[in-house]
């Protein structure tokens, strides 16, 4: 149900003020609760950070990250939250809810572009700074002030498809299980791999492309689908932390393990087993650990003044100086994750 008057509006933001509490925050050293604005006074910063989703290992990594950026840093008092499903209504009411407590800066993993920037634009105006980080938002919409991008998504597209082609064949029939049409990220990757499928391997086709939100059960019975509806597909990209490892247990249930090549994005300590059986060869990804310890650091460095419109370069604590093209900060390159090094990361 859409609230359209201005007056309920108010009423569900005092709400949610009321009743919004962290659940999960760590700080350096524990200090009084500080305002929107305490980036110019020297104290202690409240920085929020929100998951497309709560609970799913890829986000319980980014927590882990923010956390270690948190205490390093000692200044910032931080809150790690997020809705139990991946709905972008839900997010925008705990940002509404965020920017009434007037936090210093809020990261938001967007689900949707278009929905969440409203809440954004709003957050912006009350004085809040205003982050994107693993998926973005519209960019002019949300007024937000950078995107922390995990990986360049033709980096993304060249490893996804480069892996495919050399396991099921450059002629291959594949499909693809994503999250859902309208997140940012899969949708921009998604479009880059269909550009660079069709100039570098014009005959490799695609099946079927069917999408699962962030839920492991329902990529399943996806994947389960595509076998069943096509009998010859010898591929299926698993998009997400939980798409990848629901499509390789639809292939090793369906007895199809060496014959469907199973390639996506995935979290190491998940993945290890389908990989251990050789259900999966390879898994992509970068180390969201990293992403979301970069996300804390640029949100402070925003909500400080150390981190401006225009500047090329930002030095991330233990992740060392990362590249600034307008308005995105970089991570990095994609990482492979294979029977041969899996066991050395532990996220």
């Amino acid at each position: 149900m859409r609230v359209t008057s201005a007056l309920c509006t108010a009423g569900l933001l005092a709400v949610l003020a009321g009743c919004t509490t962290p659940s999960s925050s760590t700080s350096g050293t524990p200090q009084a609760t500080s305002t929107a604005g305490a980036g110019s006074s020297g104290g202690t910063l409240r920085i929020a950070v929100m998951p497309k989703q709560k609970g799913i290992p890829y986000f319980n990594a980014c927590e882990e990250g923010a956390k270690k950026a948190a205490q390093q840093l000692g200044d910032v008092e931080l809150v790690y939250d997020g809705p139990i499903q991946d709905k972008s209504e839900d997010q925008s009411q705990m940002v509404d809810a965020w920017a009434l407590q007037k936090f210093d800066a809020v990261a938001v993993a967007c689900n949707d572009p278009e929905q969440i920037s409203t809440s954004l634009s709003r957050a912006r105006d009350a004085g809040v700074n205003v982050i994107t980080y693993d998926a973005d938002a519209n960019a002019e919409r949300s007024k937000r002030q950078f995107f922390i991008n995990q990986v360049g998504g033709h980096d993304i597209a060249v490893a996804l498809v480069d892996e495919m082609a050399a396991q099921a064949g450059p002629e291959a029939k594949v499909a693809v299980v994503s999250s859902s049409s309208t997140a940012p990220n899969q949708s921009a990757w998604l479009k880059e791999m269909d550009a660079y499928r069709q100039e570098k391997y014009p005959k490799m086709t695609v099946v079927a492309t069917e999408y699962a939100g962030e839920n492991q059960k329902v990529s399943f019975e996806k994947a389960q689908a595509i076998l069943k509806a096509n009998p010859d597909v010898k591929g299926i990209w698993g998009m997400t932390s939980v798409a990848l490892p629901g499509a390789a247990q639809a292939v090793e249930q369906a007895g199809k393990t060496g014959q469907v090549a199973v390639v996506g994005l995935g979290t190491p300590k998940v993945m290890k087993e389908f990989v251990d059986r050789g259900v999966v060869k390879t898994v992509i990804l970068w180390n969201p650990v990293d992403l979301g310890y970069l996300t804390v650091q640029v949100a402070r460095a925003v909500a400080r003044g150390e981190l401006k419109p225009g500047d090329t370069t930002f030095k991330a604590g233990d992740l060392g100086e990362k590249k600034v093209e307008g308005q995105v900060v970089q991570l990095g390159e994609p990482m492979k994750f294979t029977k041969e090094n899996i066991d050395q990361f532990d996220f």
